[in-house]
């Protein structure tokens, strides 16, 4: 396969996360590498966010699945993803958007998982929560709003500024009142056996994301020594108005981690 991109660099040393601005103009799947890819959408969302992404994927040869978590706990998530990543024919490459990032983090240990990619995504350790690491790197999102029986969703008057500042408006209002409520406890549930400690991870920082704060996007990239990107000036969203870079990254997993 032939990648081609604008400043596209991976970040392997400790600590290390190199910057770039990646384009992508792929053949077919190239022999050898992995086919099967597993898609994670986050909280708040549905998988229909992945379309353009997953549109690229298929156009390139890749069998491609989508999970669709009921986002009532991690353990429920876990349970969906796992459910669908058993049904992969062989070696499969877990992808995960913002919270989905939790959820491939604990679901990955399982051994059809050849390697884990987080877009705009978070990588928590061992006995770690997203809301702990929230916290130490504060985002610029106004806090989710909270139903009587403890679900957050996000105000649909912030949306567009808050989660996908570069979709356009119209789109983001229906993704505004199309959310799905999530469980809040999902935030404050402990990772207990991290994937990225065992198996090769990529990451994408999103530049611009309002969501999770850039600085905590690089600060799991750093750690968990995945190979790093940075697409500039994107929102939260990236998936969904980024789809080439992110696409690109997936594709250079699935290249890099042969069957």
């Amino acid at each position: 396969m032939k990648l081609t991109s604008l400043m596209l660099s991976a970040a392997v040393a400790a600590g290390s996360i190199a910057s770039a601005n990646v384009m992508a103009q792929t053949d077919a799947a190239t022999p050898g590498a992995i086919r099967n890819i597993v898609l994670v959408h986050g909280a708040f969302v549905d998988g229909s966010g992945w379309k353009p992404v997953y549109e690229i994927l298929k156009r390139d040869g890749y069998n491609v699945s989508l999970v669709q978590e009921p986002l009532t706990s991690l353990a429920d998530d876990v349970t969906a993803t796992k459910r669908v990543i058993d049904l992969q024919p062989g070696p499969t490459i877990l992808v995960a958007h913002s919270y989905g990032g939790t959820v491939i983090t604990e679901a990955g240990t399982d051994p059809k998982v050849a390697g884990l990619v987080y877009i705009a995504a978070h990588e928590p350790d061992a006995g770690e929560t997203e809301s702990a690491n929230g916290k130490r790197f504060p985002a610029k999102a106004a806090a989710p709003l909270k139903t009587a029986d403890g679900y957050l969703y996000l105000d649909p008057a912030r949306f567009h500024e808050d989660f996908s500042a570069d979709l356009p408006a119209a789109q983001a209002d229906f993704e505004a009142h199309s959310q799905i409520p999530t469980a809040a406890q999902v935030f404050t549930t402990p990772v207990t056996e991290p994937a990225w400690k065992v198996k090769p991870s990529w990451a994408l920082v999103a530049t611009d994301d309002h969501i999770i704060s850039p600085d905590l996007e690089r600060m799991y990239a750093a750690r968990a020594h995945s190979h790093t990107v940075e697409v500039q000036g994107a929102s939260h969203s990236v998936y969904e108005t980024r789809p080439k870079e992110v696409a690109a990254l997936i594709e250079q997993a699935a290249q890099h981690v042969q069957n």
